[in-house]
């Protein structure tokens, strides 16, 4: 008996939740209206009893009486279009821009970093090559092999492809 209780309170704040967010208004008979819609043109302002919060109108409109008196070819003049720029959207996509180019700087070093430790380990690789020096590598099986002089030279090969790719200034 309480959870129906406790849901039909919760389904009434519900609705007048939804509620709230309706228009009120007194038609021409004297009846009050309520409508998630706005009311027609032909409804005065007096008449409109409430809103809701979040309502935009571009502009009040007139009164019956009002727009009896207005003659009918009435020139009014038109909203002026916003002609400048929204400055904080300007702001935002220079410290977007900022931060992209931050970022790009970043990696750029990161980069060139990389480059020199290559190059360095390059260097290294070529001094104990050219140095005659029996040179030896671990295997796929993990064994410790010497390399013969076509491996050697292959490896030479390898080695001053990273230093002119790596090391170039």
């Amino acid at each position: 008996m309480n959870l129906v209780r406790i849901f039909t309170a919760c389904l009434l704040l519900v609705a007048a939740g939804t509620a709230y967010a309706q228009y009120q208004w007194v038609d021409k008979d004297g009846r009050k209206i309520y409508s998630d819609r706005p009311p027609p043109a032909d409804v005065p302002q007096k008449s409109i009893l409430r809103e809701p919060r979040s309502s935009t109108r571009a502009a009040p409109r007139p009164s019956v009486e009002a727009a009896a008196s207005a003659p009918a070819a009435s020139t009014a003049p038109a909203p002026a279009a916003p002609t400048g720029t929204d400055k904080a959207l300007e702001e935002k996509k220079k410290q977007a821009d900022a931060a992209e180019a931050a970022k790009k700087k970043e990696e750029e070093q990161k980069l060139a970093a990389q480059r020199a430790e290559n190059c360095r380990r390059a260097l290294l690789s070529k001094a104990s090559l050219d140095s005659g020096v029996r040179v030896t590598r671990t295997s796929e099986k993990g064994e410790r092999e010497f390399l013969d002089d076509a491996a050697r030279a292959a490896e030479q090969q390898r080695v001053q492809s990273v230093i002119q790719s790596d090391c170039a200034k």
